[in-house]
């Protein structure tokens, strides 16, 4: 076919131009029209979207977009919270209707409730038990015989946080003293402890500037706690701490060492504090084992009333996790261990504790 040009005036282009605006108002107009439409529809979507509940084989992570995966992983989270509070609500209606005939409240499965039972648990009206504290390193201190006093000494050259650990440290235990290592090997150190009449040696190691070991050393017979330090908080860390400590002997508070390998442990933690705690202080140290790791803690108690008390965190914090224990004095080379952490072996059940 052949195609000719029809040449077209310009009055003819203005008028289809002129022909064209009226139409575009129209379109605008109409167009108006049907983004009010769009815009019901959009409202619809989000609504139904809202209200919908996700199907059973529905995984979040399949939304590739970031921002639509995280807004449909928190509706999907407030859905669930929603179904909680609904089922609480409808257990107490129930059990309020019942009254006394209610069934007991379910006790929530815990790593602590379900573990596994240590055939070495104490039982404090055990004879042997009973014998053997009558008879360790430590019934000369529970007897009243001996007062404690503590040497906390660091690693060569420590830094400055760790000294600044060792130093509140000595201001939680009574009678405590802090002497630079200069050098010293611990051997050459125990025998001068013990010539001073020190019943305790306390070594805190550092790594990269930060303290992460602790020997207990009691003297002068033994035995030898290794720890491993963790979660140090000093006192310019802690937010709403107290004042520092008075120099008031604080109550010990032992807490959860049951077997004989905590029970041993405990009553290491015990000997480092005088037994005649002054209640004027109102200060308490706190040794809280839970699942082989210890916490220690630090408070003071104020009364606020004659029934409310509260209490007060005044520093350091810290964690310990038990490394081995070592019958007599410090030695790394021929010293008897009566206890080491095996990790493979000893954590390989979860519910399975050893102090």
């Amino acid at each position: 076919m052949d195609i000719t040009e029809v040449p077209v005036s310009q009055n003819e282009k203005g008028k289809k131009k002129k022909n064209k605006k009226p139409k575009k108002k129209n379109e605008g107009g109409s167009g108006e029209g049907s983004g009010v439409e769009v815009k019901e529809e959009d409202v619809k979507m989000e609504k139904s979207e809202a209200g919908a509940s996700f199907p059973p084989t529905f995984s979040v992570s399949e939304i590739k977009n970031k921002q639509r995966r995280h807004l449909m992983f928190m509706k999907f989270k407030q859905e669930k919270r929603k179904q909680k509070l609904q089922v609480k609500k409808k257990k107490k209606k129930e059990r309020d209707a019942l009254g006394d005939k209610a069934p007991p409240k379910e006790v929530p499965k815990t790593i602590e409730n379900q573990r596994v039972y240590d055939e070495t648990t104490v039982d404090p009206e055990d004879e042997e038990i009973a014998f053997d504290e009558g008879t360790d390193e430590f019934s000369t201190y529970f007897n009243g015989l001996t007062n404690p006093k503590v040497l906390i000494t660091t690693s060569d050259r420590p830094r400055g946080r760790t000294v600044r650990f060792c130093e509140q440290l000595a201001t939680v235990i009574p009678n405590a003293y802090v002497y630079y290592r200069r050098g010293l090997a611990l051997k050459r150190v125990i025998p001068q402890c013990v010539a001073r009449n020190f019943t305790y040696l306390i070594v805190v190691n550092e790594d990269r500037k930060v303290p992460n070991g602790l020997v207990l050393c009691h003297l002068p017979d033994g035995p030898t706690a290794h720890f491993k330090v963790s979660s140090v908080r000093l006192r310019k860390e802690m937010k709403r701490r107290g004042k520092d400590p008075t120099e008031h002997t604080p109550e010990v508070i032992l807490n959860n060492f049951t077997t004989r390998l905590g029970h041993s442990i405990g009553r290491m933690f015990a000997a480092l504090f005088p037994q005649d705690p002054q209640f004027v202080g109102r200060q308490v140290a706190t040794f809280h084992n839970q699942r082989d790791f210890v916490f220690f803690r630090f408070h003071r108690y104020i009364f606020k009333n004659e029934k409310k008390v509260g209490i007060q965190e005044l520093g350091p914090r810290f964690t310990l996790k038990l490394r081995s224990l070592q019958k007599g004095t410090f030695d790394s080379k021929f010293g008897e261990y009566e206890w080491v952490l095996k990790r493979h072996e000893m954590d390989a059940c979860r519910r399975k504790f050893q102090l």
